[in-house]
């Protein structure tokens, strides 16, 4: 059985970028695609992210965790239990699904793929004396942040940044966004 004691600091940046590839989809593509399946099969990855994300931002005080879906359903409720805080999950409108309750929604700026998203979080699960932490995976532009920062505010809580494993942000949106994380794009080669 792998060991899931947590990782800490370098050794865990290290097991995160070991664990990560890239893949090449084939001539159909002019990117290559990112595989962060591995930080998942790891059962000491899943024991060390939540805790490193929160030690991020345990300084600010986050009452409260909002991931967009999809892998930020994944990693949110991770740093939610490290903080000792609540989740709540952020949807993306589209498709058939219906929320039967009210939701606050907005939408984002167009994002690295240039899709225009709208991002949602029911009312009842954001307070307006909320300090609240936007927890993902991975953040390329900072649209879907900036659309659950809008959120936020528009339910009265506060902002207080955004925790992510790998930040590929430009220094200025990552400066703006408050954004903060474990590695960044050029760490993953």
């Amino acid at each position: 059985m792998a060991s899931s004691a947590p990782l800490r600091d370098d050794s865990l940046r290290a097991a995160l970028a070991e664990a990560f590839h890239w893949f090449d989809p084939g001539a159909h593509s002019d990117h290559l695609v990112s595989d962060v399946s591995g930080w998942w099969h790891s059962p000491s990855l899943l024991a060390s992210v939540g805790p490193a994300l929160a030690d991020l931002f345990a300084d600010a005080a986050p009452t409260l965790v909002v991931s967009p879906e999809v892998t930020g359903f994944l990693v949110g409720p991770l740093v939610a239990v490290a903080l000792g805080v609540g989740f709540a999950p952020a949807v993306k409108d589209g498709g058939d699904r219906r929320l039967v309750d009210r939701v606050t929604w907005a939408r984002t700026p167009p994002d690295y793929r240039g899709r225009e998203l709208r991002l949602g979080v029911r009312d009842r699960q954001i307070r307006a004396n909320d300090r609240v932490l936007v927890v993902d995976d991975w953040v390329a532009t900072g649209a879907q942040v900036r659309a659950l920062y809008d959120v936020v505010a528009l339910r009265g809580a506060t902002a207080v940044g955004c925790a992510a494993i790998v930040d590929a942000c430009p220094p200025p949106v990552t400066a703006d966004l408050g954004l903060r994380s474990l590695l960044t794009a050029a760490d993953l080669g």
